[in-house]
């Protein structure tokens, strides 16, 4: 089979005849040669196909004998044929330029039809390049308004492109007022020639609705000649607009999404009218789309980090204020239980009886804002740099000193705690005031929620995730309420209480849990809750023995599968 790539740049004048009669063979030759042309010839299919092999002819005359096997793409084929016999013509059709003639013409009509072959073929080929270089020039321009999140960019990538692609003089895009996009107009002139105004002005009401006209029509308005062409009342509008008398051909194409126009693109011509393309509308078509959806998303975009910068903003402000306010209610605070100590030590003399137990409810008071105001303290710390001083911490001293603090608490309601006793040796690489913290936190929730006569136990051990690192974990459980199922996944939100507990009336500000899981997670390790209504809950908190670095360098295992059911709150 003689194949060859389409469109081969064809050696001018070059003709190759093949033909199996060679009588008509060199008299097909004689005549081109007589033409100008340089002949080569080929009387079988074997010497066709050697011709033919690395040569570009700028057409081949063809015998019909010859023609099965026959592949040539780009390069234009006059068929000589029996005009009685039953050659058929539709095998012509894959082989783009040809053309057929009765291998008995006279020699200028044979010359004639060769020279019109050529010159088809080459009109082609032209037609070819330009078409490719506005496909290329376009996909740039596509691929620049996809590479930013500005739009006055993306309108000036636009404008700029479609002017230097097409070879006009004047490209103006506007957006219309639509919540979708932002306003913006941008233009592009060629050198020499005068600017465009900024905006539609009084025109841009009937632009809009004829451009979404033009929209819901899946159409662009190309106008070849205002001279001699019934113009649409849009562009005779934007011709009028422009105050360019001199306009004479123009393309207005739609900008849109969904059900309605965003905007208009004026592609204006001045000089000369001039026939736009299919091709040249479907790619402008094809970029203005690209644009409406970069316009949107970009638009969105710019929206969400103004509304991000603001939550920012209000984020910086909000710590700042919890700063200002623990300030602020410490001072009085430790005033007030400074005299109080005061007052129990006699510095005032005896105490009533009575007295006494005022005392003891303003002490309870006291260290309930005093620890509602650590534990505001401790949020505006977190919201900070969060550093951690780590060092090795024995986990059942820890909970040992928790539990002691708490015990009074618990006798209070007669809440049995058993477990934080053990002498298994865990030790962790972390904070220790920190930890101190997050068990406190827990162990006090277990208590505050537990009936009277409750029970909590607290067992501690150590484990090896599947990539071998050790972790301790530590389990509190109780003989509690409960948290209702739908709840469990907010209760590590900061300022959020169970349903039941706001029921119930029992006190607490809703930051324990939040705090304790901020910090678990700057520890490397993870906060689980499990809890059943009526029955109780179960705390587990992992941490990673060799500290935080060691665990975030083990694929991320605290966020896999072992931290699955954890509730997030970051």
């Amino acid at each position: 089979m003689v194949q060859a790539p389409a469109e081969y740049p064809s050696a001018p004048r070059e003709a190759v005849v093949a033909l199996t009669d060679a009588a008509r063979l060199a008299s097909v030759a004689s005549v081109l040669t007589h033409a100008g042309f340089t002949v080569r010839k080929a009387p079988d299919s074997g010497s066709l196909a050697q011709e033919l092999e690395g040569n570009r002819p700028a057409v081949v005359l063809l015998d019909t004998a010859l023609t099965d096997g026959y592949r040539w793409e780009g390069t234009p084929v006059l068929l000589l044929v029996d005009l009685a016999g039953d050659f058929d013509l539709a095998q012509l059709e894959p082989w783009g330029i040809a053309d057929y003639i009765s291998r008995d013409a006279a020699p200028p009509e044979l010359t004639h039809r060769v020279e019109t072959l050529i010159r088809r073929a080459r009109e082609r080929r032209r037609i070819r390049a330009a078409a490719e270089f506005l496909r290329e020039s376009l996909r740039n321009v596509s691929a620049a308004i996809r590479g930013t999140n500005s739009p006055q960019q993306m309108a000036g990538h636009l404008v700029r492109g479609f002017g230097e692609s097409l070879a006009v003089d004047h490209v103006w895009f506007t957006t219309f007022q639509d919540s979708r996009v932002p306003r913006i107009s941008a233009q592009w002139s060629r050198p020499g020639h005068a600017k465009l105004p900024d905006t539609l002005r009084t025109f841009e009401d009937a632009a809009r609705e004829q451009t979404t006209s033009l929209w819901s029509a899946a159409e662009a308005l190309a106008v070849p000649d205002h001279r001699t062409d019934q113009s649409a009342a849009l562009a005779e509008g934007l011709r009028k607009w422009s105050g360019l008398a001199s306009v004479r051909a123009s393309v207005c194409l739609p900008v849109g999404e969904g059900e309605s126009a965003l905007g208009v693109i004026w592609i204006a011509q001045l000089n000369e009218p001039r026939d736009w393309t299919r091709a040249e509308i479907a790619l402008i078509q094809h970029v203005a789309g690209n644009l409406a959806h970069s316009l949107i998303q970009g638009h969105l975009i710019s929206a969400q980090l103004q509304v991000l910068q603001q939550l920012r903003e209000l984020d910086k402000a909000k710590t700042d204020f919890l700063a200002t306010v623990n300030h602020e209610l410490r001072t009085p605070l430790t005033s007030i239980t400074a005299y109080l100590d005061m007052i129990r030590d006699g510095a005032g003399g005896p105490v009533p009886p009575g007295i006494e137990s005022m005392m003891d409810v303003i002490s309870r008071n006291s260290d309930r804002l005093r620890r509602l105001i650590e534990d505001m303290l401790t949020v505006s710390q977190q919201d900070g740099s969060g550093n951690l001083s780590l060092k090795q911490v024995e986990l059942g001293q820890v909970l040992r000193i928790v539990v002691a603090a708490l015990r009074p608490l618990a006798d209070s309601r007669n809440v049995t705690i058993t477990g934080a006793d053990s002498h298994e040796d865990v030790k962790v690489q972390a904070d220790e005031a920190q930890l101190e913290q997050v068990f406190t936190n827990i162990v006090a929730n277990a208590i505050k929620f537990t009936p009277n006569g409750g029970r909590i136990s607290i067992s501690f051990m150590t484990a090896a995730s599947e990539a071998g690192s050790p972790y301790a974990v530590v389990n509190v459980t109780d003989t509690g309420v409960g948290i209702p199922e739908q709840e469990i996944a907010r209760v590590f939100t900061r300022f959020y209480r169970a349903s039941n507990a706001s029921s119930a009336a029992i006190p607490g500000s809703g930051l324990g849990l939040a705090i304790a899981h901020d910090i678990v997670r700057r520890h490397g390790g993870s906060l689980d809750l499990s809890s059943e209504l009526g029955e109780g809950t179960i705390v587990s908190v992992r941490l990673p023995v060799d500290g935080p670095q060691a665990e975030e360098t083990d694929d991320d295992e605290a966020d896999g599968d072992e931290a699955a059911g954890a509730p997030q709150t970051d």
